[in-house]
């Protein structure tokens, strides 16, 4: 008999153990998961459709990297070309509380700016801005699916893009 009670007496320690073990995973889990560009890191590649000024659109393709440092901070590059367009935008943004700012450029064109807006969720709102430029620019991330749009009312109107992670 107390053989039997120390044999239960080991496995009810074991099961406790393999629990504990299972909510602090789940704790960490949650806890990256809070970062702000959460799902964001990688490469990702797809096309969509940039609408111009001169009420024109084309098919557009797409790359862009994603380098999530520290949970709390996010370097982007995009590239995107057509037959008759291209651009590299490139931003560095923090995130304090939701809130994010940060810089930002397209190098094809020699512009340079701020941004500010909101992170969460697998979704980040900015406001771009720089000498004789603006747009608003949002990112939707959803598992290894991406929704870049942005719009503005300079040379480029419209931007709609769908990526995968690759």
């Amino acid at each position: 008999m107390t053989s039997f009670s120390a044999n239960l007496i080991g496995h009810t320690l074991k099961a406790a153990t393999v629990g504990a073990i299972l909510m602090l995973s789940a704790t960490a889990s949650q806890a990256q998961s809070a970062s702000p560009f959460a799902g964001f890191d990688g490469s990702w590649s797809g096309s969509g459709t940039v609408s111009l000024s001169d009420g024109s659109s084309e098919q557009i393709r797409c790359r862009a990297t994603y380098n999530v440092v520290g949970g709390t901070a996010l370097k982007q590059s995009l590239r995107c070309a057509s037959d008759s367009y291209k651009f590299e935008l490139s931003s560095d943004v923090k995130s304090q509380d939701g809130q994010v700012t940060g810089t930002w450029g397209e190098a094809s064109r020699n512009i340079f700016g701020n941004l500010q807006g909101s992170a969460g969720g697998g979704q980040i709102d900015v406001f771009v801005e720089a000498a004789g430029f603006a747009a608003n620019l949002t990112l939707t991330t959803k598992g290894n699916k991406q929704l870049v749009s942005i719009s503005s009312k300079g040379q480029i109107r419209d931007v709609s893009i769908n990526m995968i992670r690759s």
